[in-house]
């Protein structure tokens, strides 16, 4: 029987390896410092670790577990299903189509962060927290000293890096700021050597195509979870 690929836990692998200095919990159950991300992970399904990871809901709150198989009843939590998500890799981008109008895409620093914050908190690409900008780098696009689109870099195992954060003002939609912006993070992925991979709602139809045309590959369906405490 093989080994689970190091993807199919992508928190337990990052808070294990790269992203080790922001774990919470032990060697049972681990989760990122809840300003940077919801993100947690069991070691393993023995009683001993899910009853860690139980421990670790917060009261009010939320956990989240991406796997590749939802999780065993908790007791004293609550375990709601996301709709189906796709687990999609890149180990080399296509070539960029004809070039259209050129777009002005800037880094993002922490004097970002507010901006960040509140672009998020309106398009809902995902959770996203007072410090997860600085889970990794972070590219926009701003109008007029406005933040308008962004995409950045999440949760780091060894070997990958998780594009993220990817969103677009509802005004400036349709522009290819999105694919844009991936390209340039996902190409200093590679450079580095890691491979690129995300995470799509299944029934995003557009938006996995979109990620189809850029030379990222389903890898496999992932379930999403969150645990809310009883």
């Amino acid at each position: 029987m093989s080994a689970p690929h190091i993807l199919d836990r992508p928190a337990w692998s990052a808070l294990t390896s790269r992203q080790a200095h922001l774990a919470l919990g032990d060697a049972r159950a681990l989760r990122f410092q809840p300003d940077y991300a919801l993100f947690a992970a069991a070691r393993d399904a023995s009683p001993e670790a899910q009853a860690a990871l139980a421990a670790m809901v917060p009261n009010g709150a939320e956990l989240g577990l991406v796997e590749a198989h939802a999780p065993p009843p908790l007791a004293g939590v609550t375990a709601t299903p996301a709709p189906l998500i796709l687990q999609m890799v890149c180990e080399a981008l296509t070539p960029a189509a004809k070039p259209g109008p050129a777009i002005d895409i800037v880094p993002l620093t922490d004097a970002d962060a507010p901006q960040m914050l509140a672009l998020a908190t309106l398009t809902r690409p995902g959770p996203f927290f007072e410090r997860t900008h600085q889970l990794g780098a972070f590219v926009g696009v701003k109008e007029d000293g406005q933040l308008v689109a962004m995409a950045g870099e999440r949760m780091r195992p060894t070997g990958y890096t998780e594009v993220s954060g990817v969103c677009t003002a509802p005004s400036h939609q349709g522009r290819g700021y999105a694919g844009a912006l991936i390209r340039v993070i996902a190409a200093a992925i590679l450079a580095r050597g890691d491979h690129a991979f995300l995470h799509s709602y299944a029934a995003n139809a557009a938006a996995v195509a979109l990620y189809e045309r850029l030379g990222f590959r389903t890898r496999r369906e992932m379930a999403f979870t969150l645990l809310t405490r009883d």
